[in-house]
């Protein structure tokens, strides 16, 4: 009797090496995709579904015809990305309470002046600064200034002329203005105010918080319609109020965490195993606390592991 042939397909040495060396461009490429899209979209989440769906193109693609692999899968990440933007937009509009973007657990190099200009845009106030803009500015305006791309590379990447592109960023920069919202201070001046505003809520004593607090301070806090929260942002006095006599009674019994939040020094709160809660800040030139940002929303907190993000 005749065996029957096996209907498993075996890739050659070289076919078997040509796939490895792909998957590994990829991979090297991934934390730089990553933080593209997420930029762009706000959300981890989303994301990751954006590098995933380059990934599978990447695969599907003559990769030996390519002659900039990281251009490729930057052009093909960021028109995947401001796709999911626009389709977005709808459940944006729907949100119920404040919309923030999806906190993110950040690795942060102090060492890397390039690295930490990077990580001050994935602050959740800049991030909110960028909603202002539509999908393809927002694109064109992350490529040029945060990831320092040539107008040239920019258009291609956006399927635009050059002189088109220029007109985007130009559009862009003037409906945003960064003023101070990039702003970090040091390291230790970020424990220090989060020192504070954990002191303040356990003791609902504010007077050492009330110090660090610009005098126009805002407080916005998003719980998706799906926990308790406040639904209104709060401003001055009210947010001094707010802190000290309700999150006081609230949060006195959680688990604070220091950890590294959108590229700057934030709080995770712990009930037991689970996270109720991110806490982040934005800063002024004079290093007050200009916004607190707290994020409530259980799935925008289900997924806050480390993830790797340029």
């Amino acid at each position: 009797m005749t065996p029957k042939k096996s209907g498993r397909l075996h890739k050659s040495p070289g076919q078997a090496t040509e796939g490895r060396s792909a998957i590994r461009t990829f991979e090297q490429a991934r934390p730089r995709l990553l933080g593209i899209a997420y930029r762009i979209l706000g959300s981890r989440a989303e994301a990751e579904d954006a590098v995933q769906d380059t990934y599978l193109r990447w695969q599907a693609a003559d990769i030996e015809s390519i002659q900039s692999p990281g251009a490729w899968l930057t052009t093909a990440c960021t028109r995947r990305a401001v796709d999911m933007l626009r389709a977005s937009y709808r459940s944006r509009v729907d949100y119920v309470g404040n919309w923030l973007p999806e906190p993110v657990h950040t690795f942060v190099d102090d060492d890397a002046e390039s690295q930490m200009g990077l990580s001050s845009s994935l602050s959740t106030a800049f991030l909110l600064m960028l909603e202002r803009l539509t999908p393809k500015e927002r694109a064109a305006y992350l490529l040029y200034e945060i990831f320092e791309m040539s107008y040239a590379d920019v258009a291609a990447s956006l399927d635009m002329n050059e002189p088109a592109c220029r007109k985007l960023v130009s559009r862009a920069k003037a409906r945003i203005g960064e003023g101070h919202v990039r702003h970090q201070p040091s390291k230790e001046r970020q424990e220090e105010l989060l020192a504070a505003f954990e002191d303040a809520i356990r003791t609902g004593m504010p007077d050492t918080l009330a110090a660090t607090l610009a005098s126009d301070v805002r407080l916005t806090a998003d719980g998706g319609g799906k926990v308790a929260t406040v639904t209104e942002i709060l401003e001055g006095g009210a947010v001094r109020t707010f802190l000290v006599e309700r999150l006081s009674e609230w949060w006195a019994a959680y688990e604070w965490t220091f950890t590294d939040i959108n590229g700057a020094r934030g709080l995770v709160l712990r009930e037991g195993e689970q996270i109720v809660a991110t806490v982040s800040f934005a800063y002024d030139e004079a290093d007050l606390i200009t916004d607190i940002f707290i994020v409530r929303n259980p799935d925008k907190l289900e997924r806050l592991g480390e993830v790797r993000i340029c």
